[in-house]
This record gives structure tokens, C-alpha cells and sequence, in this order.
């Protein structure tokens, strides 16, 4: 029997892309998937899109809050998960037909599991391949998948109301030491953005981003240490760039 797969996918405006996501996950080889479609105040069609496929397919549901950001959007559907294991998608991102039927047989006594992703264009151009050779090389929460017991024992969840949410989960996942696998391979397609958030994010979310990494540099095991301080100064350079 297969382990069921709780799929969580945010949403914001997403009109352009939301069709090729869904369509990508309802297709999937692998069957046993809740897939959770969490409308976070969207103002397009993004809403008339989900119910389409909603009809279409039974393992579907739509989940519809105000607009509270992408980290409140997670942590609802990781609330209604029900699954053994989670797996975010952005709502703009594709997988590859057989995504997850090629990790799953790698998760046995797992916690998370590890893989790469393609970077492409919006008419689907790959740019290049990101192949993680450590698992601390990328913060992207849909870059690996995760036991759902594993997530709740350790209560982490994403910190709402700021940028580089991701960053700071990646940290609380460091800092309860999960057995993990990096897998080499690479079935998710991410859709490459010209325009980022990086460029507008105020002095005051740094300071915040951060404070918070430097509380996590004082929990962390020895070992764990080092990412942090890794992570730190990866980001001082990559606001360097727009400040």
C-alpha cells in the first residue's frame, strides 16, 4: 500500500501557471496524493482555476484564507495534512510525471529526503540544473520532502510575516538533527522569476532575518553551528548586491 503524500501548494494571483501545476500533480505516476490548494486572498481567477480541477479530481481540496502571505498559506495546509509525507509546490512550479514515485522508495527511515531541481523559463527553456551535493545547499522548502510525523514532533513550522521565511525554517530543521537522504534525482521544475522580492525588502525585515538566525546560532548543536554562519554570510553577500 502506498504511503499517502500531502501536497501543499500556496497560492497568490497565480492565474498564468496554476493550470500546468495542478495538471502536473494530478497526473503524477504516483497516486496516493492529498493535494491542498490554499488560496491565499488571490484576486485572479487562481480560485475558478482550483475549482475546475476540484471537480475533476476527488483528491483535490481548496483551502481559502485572507491574504496573510505564503508562510501563513504553508502552515494552513500543513494543519489539514493528513498524510506520511508533505511536499510544497509553488503554485508557478511543475513536476516532473513520475516525481514522486522516484523518492519515495528512498525515504525508509528517513525524515527528509533530498533532491534537485531544474530551473526554467516561463515557456519552459531549462536555464540549468541545481543538483544539492550537501543538504544544507538550498533553504527552498519544495527542494525536499518531509515525514509529516517528524514536522509535528518538532513543531516547526514557518515563521509568518516576514521575508526569507525560508531560511529560518531551514534552520529549525538543522536544529532538531533529521535523518536525511540526498537523492541525485531531479523532477522539479522551478519557475525562474526576473523580478524579486530581494530588491524591496526593508532594512527593518533584515534586522529581523538576522536576529532570528542568530538566536537559532546559539540553540543549534556544535555541528550545526558552521550552517548558520554559512547561511549568515551567503545572505549579507546576496544583499550586497541591492543595497
Amino acid at each position: 500500500m502506498q504511503q499517502t503524500i500531502s501536497v501543499i501548494v500556496p497560492i497568490y494571483n497565480a492565474e498564468a501557471y496554476l493550470a500546468k501545476c495542478i495538471e502536473s500533480l494530478i497526473h503524477q505516476t504516483y497516486r496516493a496524493l492529498q493535494i491542498i490548494l490554499v488560496n491565499d486572498g488571490s484576486t485572479d481567477r487562481s480560485q475558478v482555476i482550483a475549482e475546475q480541477y476540484a471537480t475533476e479530481d476527488s483528491r483535490i481540496e481548496i483551502h481559502i484564507q485572507p491574504n496573510k502571505g505564503q508562510s501563513a498559506a504553508r502552515n494552513h495546509g500543513l494543519k489539514h495534512a493528513t498524510g506520511e509525507w508533505i511536499s510544497f509546490v509553488d503554485a508557478d512550479d511543475y513536476l516532473d510525471s513520475d516525481f514522486y514515485a522516484q523518492l519515495i522508495p528512498n525515504g525508509a527511515a528517513q525524515d527528509i529526503i533530498h533532491f534537485g531541481f531544474r530551473r526554467v523559463t516561463p515557456n519552459g527553456q531549462l536555464l540549468y540544473d541545481c543538483q544539492p551535493k550537501h543538504h544544507y545547499r538550498y533553504t527552498t522548502p519544495w527542494s525536499r520532502i518531509f515525514r509529516r510525523q517528524w514536522l509535528l514532533d518538532n513543531a516547526i513550522t514557518f515563521p509568518e510575516g516576514m521575508y526569507y521565511e525560508d531560511v529560518v525554517f531551514t534552520t529549525d530543521i538543522w536544529l532538531h538533527q533529521p535523518r536525511q537522504i540526498i537523492t541525485p534525482y531531479i523532477g522539479y521544475n522551478y519557475l525562474f522569476n526576473s523580478t524579486s522580492t530581494t530588491a524591496t525588502i526593508h532594512k527593518a525585515d533584515k534586522k529581523l532575518l538576522f536576529q532570528l538566525l542568530r538566536t537559532r546560532l546559539l540553540q543549534v548543536p556544535l555541528y550545526h553551528k558552521w550552517l548558520i554562519i554559512y547561511t549568515i554570510i551567503r545572505l549579507k553577500l546576496h544583499f550586497m548586491r541591492y543595497d
